[in-house]
């Protein structure tokens, strides 16, 4: 009884705890400031929502000329990029213009080669403390995922690579930071990176800085979730035929049923 009353005791006191954390939590939450993201509208969004192949490719190539500089997409294979309407000799060309280590030789030494289409994206840096010597100490993300990675993704990273605006009045940006109208706190260590005109589409569409990021966007959302249109798919094929065997079971017992007194 006495191990009974002293466990009791001990519940009672942990729950006590736990309300007075909560309490002292609460204050800092609330002090967080929630940034509204606008809503980009994309192709993909939505139950039936596609990716826009067209816009895809061009955001590969903001990817190519402007982010690959410091960001890895480590996890995408050149391969991939079949499923976004590139030609085999595309891909084949776009991979051959990099090189990647490969080895050991017959003699045992490493020795660089162009990329072939199995080959992973090649990082920019060897490793994380190259990463962040060449960027004053930031550490560039991995960009394969990174739509999966932030809440409300696509519509985040198009948002982010727009949001560089004059901070207001009274606002002080630390050294080495940039002010960014949608990043947590405000204060973020890339600078803004697009610049109007600052690639030139193959298929003549205009490159804003909004139109870039957009583009981006949308290449870094097929890159998280390759399988999202053939999910979709399946989930409406799942759905036609519950309603089809809903349908069916319920005319079953009607006719089941037909002759029983109620």
């Amino acid at each position: 009884m006495r191990d009974l009353k002293r466990g009791f005791r001990n519940l009672v006191g942990a729950m006590a705890l736990g309300a007075a954390a909560l309490g002292m939590a609460t204050p800092a939450q609330a002090a967080g400031e929630a940034i509204a993201i606008p809503n980009a509208n994309f192709s993909f969004a939505g139950f039936f929502g596609t990716y826009d192949r067209g816009s895809a490719q061009r955001g590969l190539q903001v990817y190519k000329e402007v982010c690959s500089a410091c960001h890895a997409m480590h996890l995408l294979s050149y391969r991939n990029l079949l499923e976004i309407g590139l030609s085999e000799d595309q891909v084949r060309a776009l991979a051959a213009s990099f090189t990647v280590t490969d080895g050991p030789n017959d003699l045992g030494e490493m020795f660089e080669r162009p990329a072939r289409l199995s080959d992973r994206f090649r990082r920019p840096f060897p490793n994380e403390l190259a990463a962040r010597a060449a960027n004053n100490g930031a550490y560039p993300v991995d960009l394969s995922v990174i739509t999966k990675a932030r809440a409300d993704g696509a519509n985040y990273v198009r948002a982010l690579l727009t949001g560089y605006v004059e901070p207001p009045e009274g606002f002080v940006v630390a050294e080495g930071m940039n002010y960014n109208a949608y990043f947590p706190g405000h204060q973020i260590a890339m600078p803004a990176v697009l610049n109007p005109d600052q690639v030139e589409y193959a298929d003549g569409t205009a490159a804003t800085v909004d139109q870039m990021a957009r583009d981006v966007a949308t290449f870094l959302a097929w890159a998280a979730e390759p399988e999202a249109e053939q999910r979709k798919a399946m989930g409406v094929r799942i759905i036609l035929f519950l309603i089809v065997l809903g349908g069916l079971t319920y005319a079953v017992k009607r006719k089941i049923w037909a002759d029983v007194a109620h």
